[in-house]
């Protein structure tokens, strides 16, 4: 995941992952398409991202985000899994007592949807 924006300031140093979620979305392709794909409008959207939504609660536009961005086709698995799910398998220690587990554990740590690998990637690139 991307580096939260200076629009997020407002929600403190560690935005939720629903909101980086979103911001990310927003950064990929534009406020508008984000609304559109979680349902919403992009008023809602802006005002959730710079933390002035007038409701008091957001339950309902994270649910939102998480329905619509909070997933990925895991290439290890062969399945859609949360970003939560792949996100703490990826970061658990290796699991040398089962081998499928193991081969399961290595893809993620070269995965396109993992942000280290990303990072490494970039890091040897700027070396060349």
């Amino acid at each position: 995941m991307s580096q939260p924006t200076e629009r997020l300031s407002a929600w403190g140093a560690e935005p939720p992952l629903w909101v980086r979620l979103l911001d990310t979305e927003v950064q990929r392709t534009n406020i508008t398409a984000a609304a559109k794909r979680i349902g919403m409008n992009r008023a809602t959207v802006s005002t959730v991202l710079r933390n002035c939504y007038p409701s008091n609660s957001t339950a309902g536009v994270e649910r939102r985000v998480m329905d619509a961005l909070g997933r990925l086709d895991c290439p290890a698995q062969g399945a859609v899994v949360t970003v939560v799910e792949c996100q703490a398998f990826r970061e658990k220690p290796a699991p040398t007592h089962n081998p499928l587990a193991m081969q399961h554990w290595k893809a993620c740590q070269h995965c396109p949807h993992n942000p280290s690998c990303h990072a490494q990637e970039s890091r040897h690139a700027d070396r060349r």
